[in-house]
């Protein structure tokens, strides 16, 4: 299995004692590649006490050495996030960026529960239109990604919802035993239909749960798709599946074994210890970047050759 090598440099950017709203957490960075430059939008937190997200927009020739801006780029706005905007992911589709993000409505410090899904949408990273929450309360979800491309006219997310479990739905046809992650199709981005199950826990390392990672890309092979695991010792995992092109509720390849964990220190130790949580995924000269957070406190970046990392999957 080929895996990904973490960058020397990491973490890439840490918590700026500097600026109030980013001085004690920066994590979990949604990432694309926008004119010519790699753009990280990434969690960041300011107190512990209310521990509301906010997102910082950093932007980089070489997706390497980031500049970051002084002020947040989006702040929680609307009733249904006024307790953070968190893990967002960069979405690009019909040729816009769809940002997605876990929107809280009740305190962080309290659960946060339920979670919903938050969309907004942005041409240039400058303006921003909350389009709203986009998944039912009683799904309680999060962790969700688009499809970069619609299939047979229809919008494509997956999403893990908390409650959908056989625990909580045990008479009621198949549910996984633990959350696993969801396909679900929508006509407008707003009203989602059709949800069926994707992918529930397999492997020792993924027991817990497992949740999306960054918005799948396209591949010759599939659409590779980076999700995260988490066993029962909650020790956050990378691992990596193919969808079809056509059908993405199809399954091609999956990794048996995790493609990236906690090893260093400064993803073995922070604010939640052994944590590694993917949610940017850009792929330039044949050469894939995946961006994580470690251990909710810093932003790093591991690569992998694409075709080297196709093949070790299937």
């Amino acid at each position: 299995m080929t895996v990904f090598k973490r960058h020397p440099e990491n973490p890439l950017i840490k918590p700026n004692p500097k600026h109030y709203w980013e001085d004690e957490a920066v994590f979990n960075p949604g990432a694309t590649y926008f004119n010519n430059k790699f753009y990280m939008l990434y969690r960041a937190i300011g107190e512990y006490d209310h521990y509301i997200s906010f997102v910082g927009l950093a932007v980089s020739e070489d997706g390497v050495h980031f500049e970051r801006q002084e002020e947040p780029l989006l702040k929680p706005e609307r009733v249904y996030e006024q307790h953070g905007i968190e893990d967002l992911r960069i979405n690009p589709l019909d040729g816009n960026y769809y940002l997605t993000h876990t929107a809280l409505s009740r305190p962080a410090t309290q659960g946060g529960e339920p979670h919903q899904v938050g969309l907004i949408r942005t041409a240039d990273f400058v303006k921003f239109e909350r389009i709203g929450v986009i998944t039912p309360k009683e799904f309680c979800s999060r962790n969700a990604v688009l499809l970069p491309r619609r299939i047979d006219g229809n919008y494509v997310m997956l999403h893990r919802p908390l409650y959908l479990t056989k625990e909580r739905y045990p008479k009621n046809g198949y549910y996984p035993t633990e959350p696993g992650i969801w396909i679900s199709y929508s006509k407008n981005l707003v009203d989602w239909v059709n949800h069926q199950l994707l992918m529930e826990s397999w492997f020792p390392w993924e027991s817990f749960k497992i949740g999306g990672g960054p918005p799948p890309i396209r591949t010759e092979r599939g659409w590779l798709f980076i999700y995260h695991g988490v066993d029962q010792n909650r020790c956050y995992r990378a691992g990596a599946v193919l969808l079809d092109l056509n059908d993405p509720r199809k399954v091609i390849a999956r990794s048996r074994y995790p493609i990236l964990e906690p090893e260093e220190e400064y993803e073995r130790k922070g604010d939640v210890p052994n944590v590694v949580f993917p949610t940017g995924l850009v792929e330039k000269d044949g050469l894939l970047y995946l961006y994580y957070g470690a251990a909710d406190k810093t932003c790093c970046l591991a690569t992998a050759p694409l075709t080297e990392f196709l093949d070790s999957i299937g």
